[in-house]
C-alpha cells in the first residue's frame, strides 16, 4: 500500500530530539524553531514528560469515557488554575480541528443560530465545520461548502457590527494570534470590542488558542493580553507536547446534557497522563515567562536585520516578513545552517520553536538566520 501523497516532503527523516534540538537518521542535528507546527511546548523528549507516558502506559492506555477517570480532573483542575479559567468547564478530544468542530456545534446549541463570523486569513482546521471557517477556499470541498461562515476583515469592528446587528449570527471565531495567515496578531482594542458586541447581541465568541495559547504568546493564551474572557476556548497543539490531544474550555453559561457532546478517544488515560506532565513542567521551569522573555530578545534583534520588511509577533510565536518569497531561504536555513523553520504563505518565515529555548539558542538562531540572508546575496 502507498502512502496517500498530500504533503510535500524534505527529504529528511527525524529519528530523535532533545530539548530544542533534533536529529536526523544520519545523526546530523538540526536546531528546531518550528516545533512541528507549534506542538513541542516542553522540549522534545523531556524526562518528566517521557517518564509520565511510561508510567500511565504500565498501568492502563485507555478505557471509554463511560467510566469515571480521575486523571480527567486532575487535569481540568491543573489547567484551571494555571490559565486562569477555574470556573470553566473542560471538553477533551483529540485535535485542534475537533476542538473548533465542538465549540461552533456548542455554540449553534446555545444561540440556536447557524451563520458564523470568521476572518480574513483565518485558519481553523480541515474537518467539516472548521474548514468551513477557514478562508482557504483551496481546502474547502463542496460537502464543507455550506454558506454559513461570513468572512470579514481582522480588525474591522465596524463590518462585525453591521453583521451582528442582522441577529442572526450563532458565533464570532478568531485566532488569538493567527497562525497560518501569517503572524497577525488582532489589537487589544479590536478583541475588546468584539467582546463587547458578542455581548450586546447575544453571539457566542470563541478564541482559538490552538497555536497561541499554552504560553507561546507570553501569557497563557494570547487573548489575555487584551484582557478579555471569551465564552469558548480551544486548544491543542502544545497541550500534550506530541501526543495526540485538544480541548475545549467552555464558559459556566453553558449547561451540558448527556449526549450533547462526544468521543472515543478524547480524554483517554495515556493523554491525560501527558497533558498534566506539561502543565508541570510549565510551572517547574517557567516556561510561560521564558516564552516572553526570550520572544521579546528574538524580537527585538530581528527588528534590528535591514534586510527583513517586518517582524510580528508576541512571545514565541514569531513571522518574519521578507520583501520576496521565502521558500529557497528556508531550504537553504534548513539544508546549510541546520535550522527548523515554518512558512506563512509565500513572504513570512514563522517561528514556533519548543517553549523551552534558550537566550543562547536564540542567539544561534539568529547568527544562522544572518549568515543565511548574507549567503542568499540579501
Amino acid at each position: 500500500m502507498k502512502l496517500f501523497d498530500v504533503y510535500p516532503l524534505f527529504d529528511i527523516e527525524i529519528v530523535r530530539g532533545n530539548g530544542c534540538y533534533t536529529y536526523d537518521s544520519a545523526g546530523t542535528e538540526y536546531l528546531d524553531l518550528y516545533g512541528g507546527h507549534a506542538v513541542i511546548s516542553v522540549g522534545h523528549s523531556h524526562p518528566h514528560y517521557v517518564q509520565a507516558i511510561k508510567e500511565q502506559a504500565a498501568k492502563l492506555v485507555f478505557y471509554s469515557n463511560s467510566v469515571v477517570n480521575s486523571l480527567q480532573q486532575r487535569l481540568a483542575d491543573k489547567l484551571g488554575r494555571i490559565s486562569g479559567y477555574d470556573d470553566y468547564q473542560l471538553f477533551l478530544i483529540n485535535s485542534g480541528a475537533e476542538a473548533n468542530e465542538n465549540a461552533l456545534k456548542l455554540a449553534s446549541f446555545h444561540t440556536a443560530r447557524r451563520r458564523i463570523i470568521s476572518f480574513a486569513k483565518s485558519f481553523h482546521g480541515r474537518t467539516s465545520l472548521a474548514v468551513e471557517v477557514t478562508d482557504n477556499p483551496r481546502i474547502v470541498s463542496p460537502v464543507n461548502n455550506n454558506g454559513n461562515v461570513t468572512f470579514l476583515p481582522l480588525g474591522d469592528i465596524y463590518a462585525v457590527r453591521a453583521e451582528l446587528g442582522k441577529g442572526d449570527v450563532s458565533a464570532v471565531i478568531i485566532e488569538g494570534i493567527q497562525g497560518v495567515g501569517g503572524i497577525q496578531v488582532p489589537s487589544n482594542e479590536f478583541l475588546q470590542q468584539l467582546r463587547e458586541e458578542c455581548d450586546k447581541h447575544g453571539t457566542v465568541l470563541i478564541l482559538d488558542e490552538i497555536q497561541s495559547g499554552y504560553g507561546r504568546s507570553g501569557r497563557f493564551f494570547a487573548h489575555q493580553w487584551a484582557g478579555i474572557r471569551p465564552d469558548i476556548i480551544t486548544v491543542a497543539k502544545g497541550i500534550a507536547n506530541g501526543f495526540p490531544m485538544g480541548a475545549v474550555l467552555i464558559s459556566p453559561k453553558f449547561t451540558p446534557t448527556y449526549g450533547m457532546l462526544g468521543t472515543t478517544f478524547g480524554g483517554n488515560h495515556l493523554a491525560c497522563a501527558a497533558a498534566i506532565a506539561v502543565l508541570e513542567i510549565f510551572e517547574r521551569e517557567g516556561l510561560v515567562e521564558n516564552a516572553r522573555r526570550v520572544g521579546d530578545h528574538l524580537l527585538g534583534e530581528l527588528a534590528k536585520i535591514p534586510q527583513i520588511k517586518e517582524v510580528r509577533g508576541r512571545g514565541l510565536m514569531i513571522g518574519i516578513e521578507m520583501d520576496r518569497p521565502v521558500k529557497e531561504l528556508r531550504t537553504r536555513l534548513l539544508k546549510e545552517q541546520h535550522v527548523f523553520t515554518g512558512v506563512s504563505g509565500t513572504n513570512v518565515i514563522r517561528l514556533l520553536p519548543p517553549l523551552v529555548l534558550t537566550m543562547e539558542q536564540a542567539d544561534e538562531f539568529l547568527h544562522r538566520f544572518k549568515l543565511c540572508l548574507e549567503n542568499y546575496g540579501l
